[in-house]
């Protein structure tokens, strides 16, 4: 696995907003959350991403078929290479978990929650 570190662990700090494509028959779907969401309920290792995961239906299912995930990060409030914002782009196996440890975090920090969305990093690049 690999790890979040130096600056898109900085900008994983700073993000408002994660962008979640998975890949399905009919081709990708993107869904979206808040930055702070993840954050509450933590990076695990800097390798294990855990998101709350709400609805997430065609996630799901297409994440049972291919379990290849991209996430979409950025922050205005990091210095990019060209200036003000940094992304980064960050690609892994996904799961989504209702039952089990990270599961329950999600269910008692989001009563919303029916799981969490569980990305087990594998590449991690900066964007912009």
């Amino acid at each position: 696995m690999a790890k979040i570190y130096g600056e898109c662990r900085e900008v994983m700090d700073k993000t408002e907003w994660i962008a979640i494509t998975s890949l399905g028959g009919d081709g990708s779907h993107t869904v979206a959350t808040w930055g702070d969401h993840a954050r509450k309920i933590g990076i695990e290792d800097d390798e294990v991403i855990v998101i709350p995961a709400g609805k997430y239906d065609k996630t799901e299912e297409n994440l049972r078929a291919n379990n290849h995930v991209e996430l979409l990060i950025a922050s205005k409030q990091v210095q990019g290479r060209h200036g003000s914002g940094q992304g980064c782009r960050i690609s892994g196996e996904g799961e989504l978990q209702t039952t089990g440890k990270f599961a329950k975090v999600a269910k008692e920090n989001f009563p919303w929650a029916r799981g969490a969305l569980v990305i087990k990093v594998e590449e991690v690049k900066t964007q912009l």
